[in-house]
């Protein structure tokens, strides 16, 4: 029996159906645990001991330390971690890792007999009875959670037959000398370490690589002294996932993965000389004699699990490392960056990302309606520039918020995502639109001061009470869609009745001072086109406040108009409120209602 092409392409395939089993059985694992996973690893990071608790189970569920790590650079990059916090997460899933390689193990223990029953056991046997119990279960199940379950049998099932074929190609090297030779070079600890890294970084996997080592070592051809450099190297090699990750994230994200390099990196060079040097001294029996697949998932987790407890009370020394590696440096944030495209399979993740930045848009707009209103009354020259960056913000996260939104929307779960999501991207355009008119007041104010022109001090006293009005309006209304509070939001329509009925008397009383006289056409115009812009606020501030209402108390469906009419105007607080907002702002005017 020689290794030829047909062989090379049996190991290729067979390492295909093994990556590909691993995926399947990891990913029908991940579904089948819903979005617990990813929330409960974003809660359990305050302590580092339950985040490396929740990091191994993680991993050990989604048979994949890279997606993990990935993962968490995704929770730093958006500011829903903290680097620290990080740490004890990505010890954890170096731990977790280790799984693959024990499950892999279980072909080459002996002692099950030789009838057929006990063959069966066996999970290259078994594998093909669980591909088959998976397939017959998805051809028969209507419901998606079990056909989540089957997708993990026939995950288990390929990775084994996976694994069984490249054994089977890779069986005739045990005959040929230059396959010995080459892992005689590679007992070469400097060399081994690198094959191990590279290899690993192509195939961006530390568990299929490990595999791979697994199917080798049936040959019996290779040796502790050869193995143990290459896993080593396999830990380091891992890294390249998370490094690629991390491209094009903030600096927090970026030491991230680097806390992961440096831990897989200095361990391996501890491992490495401590290894060699007892070996030296002590002369190990079994270093030159063939190692097995346990041999291999042994040491495989003996390294993750040591290095780890080395490792923890030394946390915040990766941390220090990571971030001079990475100094500190201007870098201003960007509120969108919570929008993490890692996120958008887990919606209930991605929802609460989507509110923080539509939150921001509120607290974008208010700044922008009080950098465009505050001129009117200081004669001050506007603050252009920072007016210009809000207002760019505001239409670029209306584009991206909107796009992040329609990408998630096949993913939704349940009715209750479902109405969140449609939520969402009503208030969306709504805080938008805010932004819009406060962009046309700066215009009109603007160009008001630079003709040199000024409002009469009865006009600027009633543009005083109405800009109060919206303000705490807009204040309102985004504290009340941050926090989720249908009893705030249900203060918002009472002041906006008021910002109504300013806008009508503000209107009608400047109409007359033009009639009298005593205003003149180029003062008039803007002063009603700066109250027709603050009515419009206060109406999408309205929408904002009603949807959220909605929302938190269940309605089928987002009707505006007629859950104003119906549902809060009718109530005695709405009639108790207007009562109170009357006193605060029109008998300022001596304006009767």
């Amino acid at each position: 029996m020689e290794f030829d092409l047909l062989s090379i392409l049996r190991l290729i395939g067979g390492l295909a159906l093994f990556i590909y089993g691993m995926t399947t059985m990891g990913s029908g694992l991940e579904r089948a645990a819903g979005a617990k996973l990813e929330k409960t690893l974003e809660r359990m990071t305050g302590n580092i001991f339950k985040a490396l608790i929740m990091g191994a189970a993680v991993t050990a569920v989604i048979q994949s330390s890279s997606a993990t790590t990935v993962m968490v650079v995704g929770f730093v990059n958006a500011g829903i971690m903290t680097l620290k916090q990080s740490v004890g997460v990505i010890l954890g899933a170096n731990i977790g890792t280790t799984i693959t390689a024990q499950i892999l193990r279980l072909d080459s223990t002996g002692g099950l007999g030789d009838s057929l029953f006990m063959q069966l056991l066996k999970p290259k046997n078994l594998a093909y009875v669980a591909v088959l119990a998976g397939i017959i279960i998805i051809m028969l199940a209507k419901k998606k959670k079990t056909k989540d379950k089957a997708d993990i049998l026939i995950g288990f099932g390929i990775l084994f037959i996976g694994m069984s074929t490249m054994e089977a190609a890779v069986a005739p090297l045990a005959e040929l000398p230059q396959f010995s030779q080459i892992f005689a070079a590679i007992s070469n600890p400097v060399f081994g370490v690198l094959v191990g890294a590279i290899v690993t970084a192509i195939i961006q996997s530390s568990s299929a690589s490990v595999g791979i080592l697994q199917a080798l070592s049936t040959t019996g051809v290779i040796t502790y002294a050869a193995a143990i450099p290459i896993i080593l190297g396999q830990n380091i090699g891992t890294c390249i996932t998370a490094f690629l990750s991390s491209l094009g994230g903030n600096k927090n994200a970026r030491r991230t993965a680097m806390v992961h390099f440096y831990f897989n990196l200095i361990g391996s060079v501890i491992f490495l000389v401590g290894i060699y040097g007892l070996n030296a001294a002590l002369h190990f029996s079994f270093w030159e004699t063939a190692i097995d697949k346990g041999g291999i998932a042994n040491f495989h987790t003996l390294f993750n699990v040591v290095a780890t407890l080395m490792f923890l009370p030394f946390a915040n020394l990766l941390v220090k490392l990571a971030e001079r590696t990475i100094p500190a440096g201007e870098e201003k944030p960007d509120p969108l960056s919570k929008l993490e495209p890692r996120f958008l399979a887990t919606p209930s993740i991605a929802l609460d990302q989507c509110q923080k930045c539509i939150s921001e848009m509120g607290t974008a707009a208010k700044a922008n309606f009080l950098l465009a209103t505050g001129p009117i009354f200081s004669g001050a020259e506007p603050d252009q520039e920072t007016f210009k960056e809000n207002e760019a913000f505001l239409d670029r996260a209306e584009v991206e918020i909107g796009k992040y939104l329609l990408n998630m929307q096949a993913n939704l779960p349940s009715k209750d995502g479902q109405q969140l999501h449609t939520e969402m991207l009503h208030s969306l355009s709504d805080f938008e639109k805010m932004g819009d008119y406060a962009q046309n007041i700066m215009e009109s104010i603007t160009e008001f001061i630079e003709a040199g022109n000024r409002f009469s001090p009865a006009a600027t006293d009633e543009l005083r009470v109405m800009c109060d009005a919206v303000g705490e309006l807009i204040d309102m209304t985004v504290e009340a869609y941050s926090t989720r509070s249908a009893s705030i939001a249900r203060s918002v329509e009472p002041i906006e009745e008021i910002v109504d009925i300013l806008k009508d008397q503000l209107k009608s009383r400047h109409i007359q001072r033009l009639n009298e006289g005593t205003c003149t056409f180029t003062i008039g115009v803007p002063f009603l086109d700066i109250i027709h812009d603050l009515e419009k606020i206060g109406d999408h501030c309205s929408n904002i406040a009603i949807y959220t209402i909605q929302l938190c108390e269940g309605a089928s469906k987002f009707d505006t108009h007629g859950y104003s009419k119906h549902e809060i105007k009718s109530t005695p607080l709405f009639e108790e409120q207007m009562h109170f907002y009357e006193q605060k702002y029109l008998s300022k005017l001596n304006i009767a209602v």
